[in-house]
């Protein structure tokens, strides 16, 4: 019986016809050189650019096999890993090959129990990464500690324009940190941050950042901690901020007197 050495390129396409992408992706590659080739110039896996494997509860065998496709791969743009738990191993495995890899945009992890240690992985990732724009790391436990990790990280990215941090513990000691970034960072248009521990202390430090940044377009605050007077600092921000277009602080504390202040503001913007 001939082995994959001998078989027909012809005969492996027909093989490969009737297996799905993924399987070509994390089991097919890999196999021998040969096969490397073969799949290199099969049509179906040179047009794979999205690999969704949320919920798909997979170990350390799997993005293990991930991360070896992700060396030489060069058509994947998007990959969604929701909802994977994937331990700490895995996660800097996976955020090792990211350092160099050239062709991913859209990272998804949200929902995989990442604490400060993974972030501190993916935040060296991003130091590094030059092709990353989005990334979603929503309803993990990142807490203070690990937005620290990512803000250095901001300072020195020049790619990723979305990151969603909603969900994640994250109070005013952590939004510090991430505002002396933004004061600094170029590139960052889209900031989610609800569903997190935010109060007047937060707002105020994002109000001094929105003073200074120039490129964050939306912001998303809504069910956190912030009252009137944190509305009053963010105002202030906003006051000399001329790119936010989206401000979003539904289920907070602001108040009448909190709207106001923002009211003030929106106002002497349609006069200007």
């Amino acid at each position: 019986m001939p082995s994959l050495h001998e078989l027909p390129v012809e005969i492996i396409y027909q093989i490969l016809d009737h297996i799905d992408q993924v399987t070509i992706l994390l089991s097919i590659r890999n196999v021998c050189i040969r096969l490397n080739t073969i799949t290199d110039q099969y049509r179906r896996y040179q047009t794979l650019t999205t690999l969704n494997l949320s919920y798909k509860r997979i170990g350390n065998r799997e993005v293990q096999r991930l991360v070896n496709a992700l060396q030489q791969n060069k058509t994947l743009t998007a990959l969604y890993l929701q909802g994977n738990n994937i331990d700490s191993q895995g996660i800097q495995d996976l955020a090792n090959v990211l350092i160099c890899n050239k062709t991913l945009t859209t990272l998804n992890l949200e929902a995989n129990g990442i604490g400060p240690h993974e972030t501190h992985y993916l935040a060296n990732m991003l130091q590094q990464n030059k092709t990353l724009t989005t990334l979603y790391l929503n309803n993990n436990r990142i807490g203070d500690q690990g937005v620290q990790y990512l803000a250095n990280a901001l300072q020195h990215n020049k790619t990723l324009t979305t990151m969603d941090l909603h969900g994640n513990q994250i109070g005013d000691q952590g939004i510090q940190h991430l505002a002396n970034s933004l004061q600094q960072n170029k590139v960052l248009t889209r900031l989610d941050l609800r569903h997190n521990q935010i109060a007047h202390q937060g707002a105020q430090h994002l109000g001094d950042a929105l003073r200074k940044n120039n490129t964050l377009t939306t912001l998303y605050l809504s069910n956190n901690r912030i009252d009137h007077q944190g509305a009053q600092y963010l105002a202030y921000g906003l006051q000399q901020n001329e790119t936010l277009t989206t401000l979003d602080l539904q289920c907070n504390q602001i108040g009448d007197q909190g709207v106001e202040y923002l009211a003030n503001v929106v106002r002497e913007n349609e006069v200007t």
